[in-house]
C-alpha cells in the first residue's frame, strides 16, 4: 500500500483512537531508572533522531490503540510513554492482575482484540482502511506475540503500528510502536528484541 500524505492524520488518529499523543519528556541519557518499564534507549533505533521517555504515569494512555483500551479498565495499569523529534511514538501499559490465571486470560483477551483490531477500526469508522498483521510469538518468559496494524485514511493519511502482548507471572505487559507509513517501514526484528527487554523487566 503505497504512502499518501498525512493531511489532517491527527484528526483521523484520534477519531480511530490510535492518536500518538504528545508526552513531557526527559532525555534518554537521564539518571532517572524507572522499575520495570523499558529505557528509551531499549526501543527500535530511529535513522534520525533519538527517543525521549515521559516518567511512568498511572493509568490507561491515550495513545494507546483504541483495539486494546476497552480490556484494561479496572486494573492496576501504568504506563510510559516515548517519542523522538519526527512523528514516531511509543508506549508501554503495564497491567498487574491478581494472579497468573487472570494474567493468561488477559494476555488471551488482548491478543484477541488485536486479531479484530483492523474490522473494528472500519466499522467505527468508514472513512479509515485498516488490516493487521500477526508476526508471531517471541520466546520469553510466559510469552509474547507481536502484531501490526496499517490504517489509510480516504484524505491520504497513511499509519503504521506494532503492538505486542507479553506476560511474566500475574504481569502483562504491552508496547506499543507507531509512526507514518506502511508495514514495509515497521522495524520487526528490532521490535521483537524490544518486546524481549519489556517482559525480562517485569521481574
Amino acid at each position: 500500500m503505497p504512502n499518501r500524505t498525512r493531511t489532517g492524520a491527527l484528526t483521523a488518529l484520534a477519531t480511530a483512537g490510535l492518536a500518538l499523543g504528545t508526552v513531557l519528556a526527559v532525555p534518554a541519557g537521564a539518571a532517572e531508572r524507572a522499575q520495570g518499564f523499558l529505557a528509551a534507549g531499549d526501543l527500535p533505533p530511529h535513522p534520525s533522531s533519538s527517543w525521549t521517555a515521559d516518567r511512568v504515569k498511572g493509568g490507561v494512555p491515550d495513545s494507546l490503540l483504541g483495539c486494546v483500551t476497552d480490556a484494561l479498565p479496572g486494573y492496576d495499569v501504568r504506563h510510559r510513554e516515548f517519542r523522538t523529534d519526527l512523528d514516531t511514538g511509543a508506549v508501554q501499559v503495564t497491567v498487574v492482575v491478581g494472579g497468573a490465571a487472570k494474567a493468561k486470560a488477559l494476555q488471551t483477551r488482548l491478543n484477541k482484540e488485536m486479531r479484530t483490531c483492523a474490522t473494528e477500526i472500519e466499522r467505527n469508522d468508514p472513512e479509515t482502511e485498516a488490516a493487521v498483521k500477526d508476526y508471531g510469538s517471541v520466546a520469553v518468559e510466559e510469552g509474547a506475540r507481536v502484531h501490526g496494524l496499517h490504517t489509510v485514511t480516504s484524505w491520504g493519511a497513511t499509519d503504521v503500528h506494532l503492538l505486542s502482548v507479553g506476560r511474566d507471572g500475574r504481569t502483562v505487559t504491552l508496547v506499543q510502536w507507531g509512526q507514518m507509513g506502511d508495514f514495509g517501514d515497521a522495524p520487526v526484528k528490532a521490535f521483537k528484541k524490544t518486546t524481549v527487554t519489556a517482559v525480562d523487566k517485569l521481574r
